[in-house]
């Protein structure tokens, strides 16, 4: 999977930081990053919320997600050099100083960057990717590219180095599984088009439920 760094400009508002977390959602689920949201989305909103806070409302300011290795990094651009995000040792009664504990908390590695006329305030999460390009391992996804390995003979199971097929050899190999299974099904006295309809609609039921998790986690 192709994670291309993407960046967009906006106005530090308050009423912007809603907009800016359904689009950084967004852009992940593509991404297949979809465990990772939650942490992104609040990450996110400190970096944001310490633009709107300290350098002030109406900041013209910039969020730029990317890949750095295995890792997703969300940066915050400001044209403020001198207002610097700080890690206050924030208690529970504190009214201040939370947001960059919570992002000390969750993210990997958080820092600033400095220029002459703008800083950049960043953080990076773990994914739970083995490679920028890859993608998270699921059980689903897992038994699927153990069949495919099988499929590929032993030889291909014990060859030294990576073992993931490529992907247009992976899709050939994965739509030739699909054929075979549904001759399996009809030598057996299956209905064929039962078992893709319900397959389907397993299929989106996961989907779904993957979804309905997400909205809820986002919407806490």
């Amino acid at each position: 999977m192709t994670r291309k760094p993407w960046d967009l400009d906006f106005t530090a508002e308050p009423t912007e930081v809603a907009a800016l977390r359904r689009i950084l959602r967004l852009h992940l689920g593509i991404w297949g990053l979809q465990d990772v949201v939650d942490d992104a989305q609040l990450c996110m909103s400190e970096l944001v919320s310490n633009v709107i806070t300290h350098v002030g409302p109406g900041t013209p300011a910039t969020l730029a997600v990317s890949m750095n290795g295995v890792r997703l990094r969300i940066e915050v651009h400001d044209p403020d050099a001198r207002a610097l995000p700080t890690l206050l040792d924030a208690n529970a009664e504190s009214e201040s100083g939370r947001g960059m504990a919570l992002v000390d908390a969750v993210a990997a590695h958080w820092g600033v960057q400095l220029g002459l006329d703008r800083k950049v305030a960043w953080c990076e999460l773990a994914t739970g990717l083995e490679s920028p390009d890859g993608h998270v391992e699921g059980p689903g996804v897992r038994r699927a590219e153990a069949l495919l390995r099988f499929r590929a003979g032993e030889k291909a199971l014990h060859r030294p180095g990576p073992t993931r097929l490529g992907r247009v050899v992976a899709e050939d190999s994965v739509i030739t599984a699909i054929t075979d299974f549904l001759h399996w099904l009809r030598a057996h006295g299956c209905d064929v088009d039962e078992a893709l309809d319900r397959a389907q609609n397993h299929y989106e039921a996961e989907l779904r439920t993957a979804a309905a998790t997400e909205s809820r986690g986002s919407s806490a």
